[in-house]
């Protein structure tokens, strides 16, 4: 049975990716899976990587603890808004403090190459947006989707990396946010 992590990274707890997140947890749990929710803006760090990579910044117990969460699952689900063409700052905050040098990669010496420490494990992010997604697409190039699905897990060697978007929420009613809950939970039923 394949581990699951889902990480809501939406601030507010009263959130559409609040219920998103609830939903596809709730689908596999059906399934039988050993799956395990997070909502960043409960945990307690500061999401600022105040030094970058030139001095060691000591993580919080809370980020030690989804460390050993992210190594142990197969499969990491991120659920977040899509805010100025990417994502909230506590989600981008959370990338810079976790996925550090030799946890997440490693750089070689002497090298422009490096490490890709989470290989074997596959990622669904699940966004919320009230841009259109043709236009994010074909306008936008989709700017978050590829930084997290490329710049960020797909450098640190998670792949395949999958996305699915809902929107525009703006001029969504009840009944189509009803079937995007539908669907979060049938992805999780799938685990995928």
């Amino acid at each position: 049975m394949r581990k699951v992590l889902v990480i809501n990274g939406h601030p507010d707890p009263e959130s559409l990716c609040t219920e998103l997140a609830r939903s596809y947890k709730r689908g596999a749990d059906k399934k039988g899976g050993d799956c395990k929710l997070v909502h960043l803006n409960e945990l307690n760090f500061d999401p600022i990587l105040h030094y970058g990579y030139r001095k060691r910044t000591e993580l919080e117990p809370d980020l030690l603890k989804i460390q050993e969460e992210i190594l142990s699952a197969d499969h990491l689900v991120f659920v977040y808004p899509n805010w100025w063409g990417t994502y909230p700052a506590l989600l981008k905050g959370f990338f810079d403090r976790v996925f550090l040098p030799k946890f997440a990669f490693k750089y070689r010496e002497n090298s422009l190459f490096w490490d890709k420490l989470l290989t074997g494990k596959s990622a669904r992010l699940i966004v919320t947006m009230d841009t259109p997604k043709w236009y994010y697409s074909l306008v936008y190039k989709s700017p978050g989707h590829n930084s997290l699905k490329k710049g960020i897990l797909g450098f640190c060697g998670i792949k395949p990396v999958k996305v699915t978007s809902f929107g525009p929420v703006k001029l969504s009613d009840d009944k189509k946010r009803k079937k995007w809950i539908e669907k979060a939970e049938h992805l999780g039923m799938q685990q995928k």
